[in-house]
């Protein structure tokens, strides 16, 4: 029953437009678990959904919306935590292992592409796109997720990357290609 009712909320909570004068997003399915393997439908109130509104004021290049991007995810991130339990989720892998609230690069890009497409959808992105998640493996036993988006003016493309932090860290946002080839951040 668990997998059926994350099955129908991954696919239908997806459609639900947002539109630039809601006070608070749709419902989203948040990661809560390795792979995604479990997850919650999460809400946000106008209070938590203004806080990250209010950090895409006067944005004047695609540098300064990626700087936002860092903090408004990291705000989501401890927003979304406190209702999930993700909040206890430590950098990596190794330290949180087998721990509630875990999550690894799967489940943390796919929460990751949520969050920016929440922002998109609310018209608060004016210099980038969302783009489909990318996977990375230099060295075989190396696989590894990320967020990507794309400065719509250049057309470079970015990692967002989370989980090399702790919940709630602004995430790294570097170019695709230093990404793509495991360079760190």
């Amino acid at each position: 029953m668990r997998i059926v009712t994350r099955a129908i909320a991954m696919l239908l909570l997806p459609c639900l437009p947002l539109r630039a004068d809601m006070t608070s997003p749709p419902a989203f399915f948040s990661c809560t678990g390795y792979h995604c393997d479990e997850g919650q439908t999460v809400w946000l109130n106008e209070a938590q959904w203004q806080s990250i509104r209010e950090l895409f004021t006067d944005t004047t290049s695609a540098a300064e919306e990626r700087q936002q991007l860092r903090l408004a995810i990291a705000r989501l991130e401890q927003e979304v935590g406190a209702i999930t339990g993700t909040w206890r989720d430590l950098a990596e892998n190794v330290a949180g292992a087998g721990q509630p609230g875990q999550l690894d690069c799967i489940a943390e890009s796919k929460n990751t592409t949520t969050y920016l497409k929440l922002l998109s959808d609310a018209g608060l992105l004016k210099w980038h796109s969302v783009e489909a998640r990318e996977v990375r493996h230099p060295l075989i036993f190396n696989v590894h997720w990320s967020a990507v988006i794309r400065d719509i003016h250049s057309g470079e493309r970015y990692a967002v990357d989370s989980w090399f932090l702790d919940n709630g860290q602004p995430p790294y946002i570097q170019p695709f290609d230093d990404w793509k080839a495991g360079r760190d951040f």
